[in-house]
């Protein structure tokens, strides 16, 4: 060493610093990289990515490479500034050494290369795996033999370094990644995304129609009745029945109606031509998952389906469109549309229909009603949960942050309330 100059010493001395920092950069910008967004990158048959992969695919044996790179440079650092400095100092100089070195090797072969390969992982990982995969082949030898020592040690507590760790996301987790997307993705389909992945924690009792506002045939009514009722029906499909809504005969679709009208005379036989153009009814439970009940809907060529509890009572109609519409938002303006369920006053106030579903007043009025699982799912429901008993009178009270003042009540229920929300 002696024979050797001072400034090819301190040349070799700042490369091997630069070789310990490649290595620190390249260990965290390869474990920083979005596994994801890699994987996308490989289908794509892009070539470092792929590199990368290979690596990731044996943990131990990608950082056995980069550590003992890394630690040969350190060491190897560690000795030739001893020597440089006892050239410059003299024996008094190894304290200086230690110190300047430690320094060095921590600023600039550890901490400013970690944090670029935390900032920038693709710019670091990516031309890194073209020198430390062949590195590895090359090395392989002296790898095998610290994996060898170092799993060892693990399987004596029962872990297993070859046993590869799941990339899955759970639903909570993806709900999360899709949240925190940002630009990338819009917030309109950003809110469908997030919807379609709440479609599992809903069932059909929860966007159903209720009974009681199923608009339907019955048979035993009179021809004029029926053929009024289908004039002015919105519906596409009617469910039709026989005295009472439990006792479902099948469902009819609105286009196979148009020769009833062709004729008048065709009115006296209005009850065989539905009875003899209506479909069988297709039965849902009120338990159903959405996203179970969306592929049942596809699977069995329906887009209409009969809400019934565990004893087959019917509680209400699920349709195709509800279903959609809580993944895009509404089709049409409903609730907005319609001034018997709801009704904007002055001062932001609102008048609504108590029969409304509390799903729809959050959609539409942005609010923040409490919903809860086996619990109240229109607005007369969480009034009674919360109040305990139909008041005989009027009333006013708080929910959160939504005062409520009742205006109608009648036939055992709040009808219609004034409602607003209070300013913070």
């Amino acid at each position: 060493m002696n024979d050797i100059s001072l400034g090819l010493l301190i040349g070799v001395l700042t490369c091997l610093t630069l070789l310990g920092a490649f290595f620190s950069g390249a260990e965290t910008g390869i474990v920083s990289l979005n596994r994801y967004k890699l994987r996308h990158l490989i289908k794509k048959n892009h070539r470092a990515a792929k590199l990368v992969d290979a690596l990731l695919s044996r943990p131990d044996r990608f950082f056995g490479i980069v550590l003992i790179g890394n630690n040969l440079a350190n060491a190897a650092t560690a000795a030739i500034a001893a020597i440089v400095v006892q050239r410059m100092y003299g024996s008094t100089g190894a304290a200086i050494a230690t110190f300047v070195m430690t320094l060095v090797t921590i600023v600039f072969a550890e901490i400013i290369p970690k944090m670029l390969g935390s900032l920038y992982p693709e710019r670091i990982a990516f031309p890194a795996s073209y020198v430390l995969f062949p590195l590895l082949k090359a090395l392989y030898p002296l790898v095998w033999l610290t994996n060898v020592v170092s799993n060892g040690f693990l399987r004596l507590f029962g872990i297993n370094p070859e046993k590869a760790t799941s990339d899955q996301l759970s639903p909570d987790e993806l709900r999360t990644v899709v949240r925190e997307s940002g630009k990338m993705i819009s917030p309109r389909y950003r809110g469908m995304l997030l919807n379609i992945l709440d479609l599992g924690q809903m069932t059909a009792q929860d966007i159903m129609v209720p009974r009681s506002q199923i608009s339907g045939i019955d048979v035993d009514r009179s021809d004029a009745e029926i053929v009024d009722l289908l004039r002015n029906t919105e519906y596409t499909r009617i469910p039709v029945y026989q005295g009472e809504i439990n006792n479902i005969l099948g469902i009819l679709h609105m286009r196979r109606i148009g020769r009833l009208f062709d004729d008048e005379t065709n009115e006296r036989d209005v009850r065989d031509f539905i009875l003899a153009n209506m479909r069988e009814p297709y039965f849902v439970p009120e338990t159903t998952p959405l996203n179970v009940q969306l592929l049942n809907f596809q699977k069995e060529k329906r887009r209409m389906g009969l809400v019934v509890d565990e004893y087959g009572d019917v509680q209400g109609v699920v349709t195709l469109e509800d279903i959609l519409e809580e993944i895009v938002g509404e089709f049409t303006t409903n609730l907005g549309g319609n001034s018997n369920e709801y009704e904007r006053l002055p001062n932001d106030r609102y008048r609504i229909d108590c029969s409304v579903n509390l799903r729809d007043i959050n959609r539409h009025l942005d609010w923040h009603l409490p919903i809860k699982a086996n619990s109240a799912r229109t607005l007369n429901g969480l009034f009674v949960d919360y109040l305990g008993a139909i008041p005989a009178n009027n009333v006013c009270f708080i929910i959160g942050s939504y005062c409520f003042e009742t205006e109608t009540i009648a036939d055992n229920k709040i009808q219609s309330v004034i409602a607003f929300e209070r300013k913070k």
